[in-house]
């Protein structure tokens, strides 16, 4: 019988790499099963990562035979081959079951070929029955008794000494027989092709589109986008295995130029598992100034991206990407992920961040739980927007404000209640509630949804917009056509690029000033002392205080609570809730807490209650232009607490709150009534005989007495000399009375011009909006008449 033999760049699957498990005079049975192949598995048997292998098959007129006792071939490679093209036509899988060899000289001088389905699975093998499966495979064999057996003869020829014909399972149609493990074949041309569109940028689903289009069908191109998918990772790896060298190359060069230049490789350098980590010493010294919160971008091990690169990275003072280190990761274990985890907080000098934001990964979250067990991990929402985009692209298409929908649900809800019934909605009303990735971010929703992360510091200045970190760093430089040879030129010019725009903004700080747009003393205080993103952000806040109205709500004594709304919006109001004796007010939008930045609902009820300029515990040094230096924060007004606390209002509910814990503590018994009866009525003595000017005089002469540089020095004596040398002057009471007086209409009047400008600008304000509703009204108008008119 003529043969003929045709080379391919990749060998038949099923068993075939498994012939040398075969043992001398002993039929050995392959217990390897198929099974149902999945992303992280590599493609077992299609040789995807082999270099080129041979198929030897039959004449094309002896394709359509089928097998029969005493059949001749050239080679135990092409009856194997002959016995796999009969398996696709007819529709079963096949497999190498057991061999033979020669006592003489150890050589094969019998092979079984069987159907994928012969056998059992057994359950009592060595390396499963002492170990949890985590995801048990399907089970594919059922006892089928298919096979062919071929023996060499003493001619050199393989001849068929038994076939068995029947199956006891259903066999599959033509269009599902690619999806069999032995028939699933990556050509060489399309190899070819894949190389080309990855090279690209293109990930596996748009390559296997290309394909399919390219050979008219799935059941044409031979194989799936999982086998795809694992010859570019496979490809991927492979590559990168070869030019890995340059980086550790790179690394050491670096480190022998500055000691102080971390880099470490898991493993040993020889013997390396896969994964490289280093932080420069800037990235290490910008840790020690805005490492509360982190964001390990793993945006570049995607499919789109040649590079499994990883960079740790921040948000500094001006609210810019800043960088705390950087991975390469080949292995992508959750060991792996210790490892670098463990690494990268040695290299930050054991200090943990605050809070971390992860692309949404359960390998990666196992990792987190065991390294940062007290920091707060977040998932990137974006991520998440961007993945929905995908795994719902069909309800995408079919109801457009699905998109305005979901978004709503999760940016703008402003309580935990109000975002749960409003996800039952929206899962009901577009019949998603049995989705499964939907029903699996949903139960992830505290490490993703706004509403349940508001009370952690992330350092972002809005709740609703994309933080400048995430996945900013480097993006300009790192692109999909970026290899590893590329890298490092990329890199430093992306480390300069940063450095000069920090530089940039540093000096417009420190040599420009901003804009004030209100007569406010706190506008002016914080304008020295943030820098300008901060601050334009923060005067955003406070120029946005003018549209809001603070009242009263609660008064238990000690803490005052305060509805903040807009003028007609009761139903949308925030409420702050204001210790008057600490000077601390929280809201119920928790930016501080989120931002580091005050809102503008705490900065309204500042404004009802006189508080003039900003408590020094609502300035973060990280928001500061001292954020990288060791200089403290300089109170620029004296003495901020006993100003403040010569507001009336303060006075008040101070008196007010002691007043009340006199009174319980003098209730208990009538001995202690009686002592506080009568140390209540000495005390209205006191201050009735009190005069009413006292406080101010006192108040204002230890103002002049602690500044050096007033020309005024009060005294009860005669002229004295101040302590800078000029001459004292003296003032009588009836004089002091008359300035204060003086100083007073001025305020007085000061304040009757800031509640003008304030009703003025509220009024502006009010005008812009209802111009934008009539302009609205009239888009929509006009929008809807040239609908009509088509």
């Amino acid at each position: 019988m003529d043969n003929e033999v045709i080379e391919f760049d990749i060998g038949l699957g099923g068993g075939s790499g498994r012939d040398g498990d075969d043992y001398s005079m002993a039929m050995v049975h392959d217990s390897m099963e198929e099974e149902e192949m999945i992303d992280s598995s590599p493609l077992s048997g299609l040789g995807c990562g082999a270099g080129s292998g041979e198929i030897y098959l039959p004449d094309g007129d002896l394709l359509d035979l089928e097998p029969h006792e005493g059949m001749e071939f050239e080679s135990e490679e092409a009856a194997k081959a002959f016995y796999n093209s009969y398996a696709r036509r007819v529709g079963f899988s096949t497999r190498v079951s057991s061999s033979r060899r020669s006592r003489r000289d150890g050589a094969i001088i019998q092979r079984q070929f069987v159907c994928a389905k012969e056998g059992f699975r057994n359950m009592n093998e060595k390396r499963t029955k002492d170990r949890e499966i985590k995801r048990p495979r399907t089970v594919t064999r059922v006892g089928c008794k298919a096979s062919l057996s071929v023996k060499m003869h003493d001619s050199g020829k393989w001849v068929v000494s038994c076939f068995v014909r029947e199956h006891n399972h259903e066999l599959v149609p033509p269009d599902q027989v690619h999806c069999l493990r032995s028939h699933r074949q990556i050509s060489g041309p399309a190899k070819t092709l894949i190389d080309t569109l990855q090279a690209a940028g293109m990930g596996p689903r748009r390559i296997m589109s290309a394909l399919i289009k390219e050979y008219g069908g799935i059941s044409k191109v031979g194989f799936t986008e999982v086998d795809c998918r694992n010859y570019m990772r496979n490809n991927r790896q492979r590559s990168l295995e070869g030019d890995i060298q340059l980086l550790l190359d790179y690394l050491r060069q670096m480190h022998s130029e500055n000691p102080n230049f971390f880099y470490a490789v898991q493993g040993e350098e020889d013997q390396w598992v896969g994964n490289v980590f280093w932080a420069d010493p800037k990235a290490q010294m910008n840790y020690t100034y805005f490492g509360d919160t982190v964001t390990f971008d793993t945006t570049y091990r995607s499919n789109r991206y040649r590079l499994p690169f990883a960079p740790f990275t921040g948000v500094n003072h001006h609210g810019q990407p800043v960088l705390f280190g950087c991975a390469f990761l080949i292995n992508e274990s959750e060991a792996s992920f210790n490892w670098l985890f463990r690494t990268w907080l040695l290299a930050m000098s054991g200090h943990p961040p605050m809070s971390i934001t992860t692309d949404h990964d359960a390998v990666i979250q196992s990792a987190i739980a065991q390294v940062f067990p007290e920091t707060h991990h977040r998932f990137c929402k974006w991520h998440i927007f961007k993945k929905c985009q995908e795994m719902l692209s069909h309800v995408f298409l079919k109801h457009p404000s699905f998109e305005a929908d979901f978004h709503k649900c999760v940016n703008l809800t402003d309580s935990i209640e109000e975002f749960e019934s409003c996800w039952l909605s929206l899962v009901d009303r577009y019949d998603l509630r049995d989705h499964e990735w939907l029903q699996t971010v949903y139960s992830a929703r505290r490490q993703w949804v706004p509403v349940y992360l508001r009370n952690t510091f992330f350092a972002e200045m809005s709740i609703t917009q994309r933080s400048d970190s995430m996945n900013s760093y480097f993006d300009g430089y790192v692109n999909a056509s970026t290899n590893l040879s590329q890298f490092f030129k990329l890199y430093e010019k992306a480390l300069e690029s940063r450095n000069e725009k920090e530089v940039k903004a540093d000096y417009d700080t420190m040599n420009t000033s901003p804009v004030l747009k209100t007569p406010s003393p706190m506008e002016k205080q914080v304008s020295e002392l943030y820098t300008r993103k901060l601050f334009s952000r923060f005067q955003d806040e406070l120029v946005g205080t003018l549209t809001f109205m603070a009242s009263k709500a609660d008064d238990n004594g000690e803490v005052i609570t305060y509805q903040v709304a807009k003028f007609g919006e009761d139903h949308k109001a925030h409420y702050v809730k204001f210790n008057v004796v600490e000077m601390r007010a929280n809201c119920s939008c928790q930016m501080f807490e989120f931002s580091g930045l005050l809102c503008r609902h705490i900065l309204a009820v500042f404004r009802v209650t006189n508080v003039l300029t900003l408590p020094s515990h609502y300035i973060l040094k990280r928001w500061t232009r001292n954020a990288k230096s060791n200089v403290i924060l300089e109170d620029h007004v004296n003495d901020i607490y006993n100003n403040y606390l010569e507001s009336h209002t303060v006075r008040y509910i101070t008196l007010r709150h002691e007043a009340f814990k006199f009174i319980e503590e003098g209730a208990k018994t009538i001995d202690t009534y009686n002592v506080a009866k009568d140390a209540l009525q000495e005390a209205v003595k006191r201050v009735s005989h009190t005069p009413r000017n006292n406080s101010k005089i006192s108040s204002i002469d230890e103002r002049i007495k602690a500044d050096p540089a007033n020309d005024i020095s009060y005294t009860n004596h005669s002229s004295s000399t101040c302590q800078d040398g000029s001459l004292g002057i003296n003032m009588s009471e009836d004089d002091l009375d008359k300035k204060i007086n003086e100083l007073s209409n001025e305020l007085e009047c000061a304040n009757r011009k800031c509640e003008v400008y304030r009703s003025n600008l509220f009024s502006v304000l009010k005008d812009i909006e209802d111009h934008k509703l009539q302009l609205s009204i009239k888009v929509q108008n006009i929008k809807i008449s040239m609908k009509d008119s088509i």
